[in-house]
């Protein structure tokens, strides 16, 4: 079998969440590409979208969070919208390599890739399985107006949100968010720590800032310090942020209880060495850290779908999120002397969210067929 997995490159989540799939695929015996969808558009586009993303994000995040609005707004599953026509102009290079590769099935871990392939659907051009992967714990804006076969959503709980929206019911799989085989394989904390170099009897709080390093961290790091014990170390992942990291790196010269690390593959290592993670909530870190059992501090998130994503752990018992870094760094001084609190917070993880989604997922792919009884647990 042969199953083509599109992404962009808007933030690593959907490209992880991706890769997760197609690390499944692959050990079933399927054969997987994992492609960027804007890459066949023309010229540059996918670089211009994807920094064009980043850049609001990071320097703009409320203008981020109106247009989020504005698409929940013009959203709806009878009127296609300015998003879809935009992807429609790739279509037919991306419908001429799904036939002339013989794929036999497409997954999407990005909106923008499911919109190309209803415009192919709709013009009687595609004739494969197609899939979507949900990769936040809510229906984010157009998932409506597309059309493929199944819907891998993060929760049974959202399943009313999701047909709420348009999606028909019998199309919702509730799998879960699918994360890496490393994420399931964890690692000792002594053993992890004696790895990275880290002392065994510190308190160490992770500051995982995403792929794109968000946030003002320098003075949430501030905050951290006068608010957590002083056997305490903070370790900042700045992902691919240089500027970032060369700042903090700068405001902490003479502070050794602050590191920096740089964009490394090795984060669910840094996860596994951690007492709390403090993470603004993108879907696929959340997740992750919840099936790591790791306690879980969400700080101020990106205005959309990751208001909603912190929504859903806090309401599942999943995390405390504080909107404040002040407010977030005592949060995390609390939860870290509260042995009850933890515990109660790793239980939940373990009923609410599920380890194997990346394996199901490839397991109806591979089988070809929508399940009638969409009642997996998570």
């Amino acid at each position: 079998m042969r199953v083509l997995i599109l992404s962009c490159n808007t933030g690593q989540g959907h490209n992880s969440a991706g890769s997760a799939v197609r690390e499944e695929l692959e050990a079933a015996g399927a054969e997987c590409e994992l492609l960027d969808a804007l890459s066949f558009a023309r010229g540059n586009t996918s670089k211009t979208v994807g920094g064009a993303y980043v850049s609001v994000t990071t320097k703009a995040p409320s203008l981020f969070g109106g247009l989020y609005q504005l698409g929940g707004l013009i959203s709806n599953p009878w009127l296609k919208s300015p998003v879809y026509l935009a992807n429609t102009r790739y279509a037919g290079a991306l419908g001429d390599y799904i036939e002339k590769s013989g794929f036999d099935a497409v997954v999407c871990p990005h909106l923008f890739p499911a919109e190309t392939l209803t415009c192919l659907r709709r013009k009687g051009r595609l004739s494969v399985k197609t899939y979507a992967v949900a990769t936040d714990y809510t229906c984010i804006p157009f998932w409506e107006e597309t059309e493929l076969d199944a819907y891998f959503v993060p929760h049974e709980d959202l399943k009313r949100e999701f047909s709420g929206k348009g999606i028909p019911q019998e199309k919702l799989i509730p799998t879960g968010i699918p994360v890496s085989r490393r994420c399931l394989q964890k690692t000792p904390k002594a053993e992890a720590r004696l790895l990275l170099g880290l002392p065994e009897q510190e308190k160490v709080f992770l500051v995982m800032t995403g792929s794109m390093g968000f946030g003002d961290i320098s003075s949430f790091a501030l905050d951290l310090l006068l608010s957590c014990p002083k056997n305490s170390r903070i370790l900042i992942l700045t992902g691919r942020n240089a500027a970032l990291k060369d700042r903090i790196d700068h405001d902490f010269s003479r502070e050794k209880r602050v590191q920096t690390v740089a964009f490394t593959r090795n984060a669910p290592l840094y996860m596994d060495a951690c007492d709390i993670l403090l993470s603004k909530p993108g879907g696929l870190t959340s997740t992750e850290a919840a099936v790591q059992n790791i306690p879980l501090v969400h700080t101020r998130p990106i205005p959309g779908c990751e208001t909603a994503n912190a929504r859903f752990f806090v309401s599942h018992g999943l995390s405390v999120c504080a909107v404040h870094p002040k407010a977030a760094a005592l949060a995390a001084a609390s939860l870290a002397e509260d042995t009850a609190a933890l515990q109660r917070m790793t239980e939940c993880q373990k009923r609410e969210i599920n380890p194997n989604a990346a394996e199901e997922i490839a397991a109806i792919i591979l089988s070809g067929d929508v399940p009638s009884n969409n009642g997996t647990k998570n």
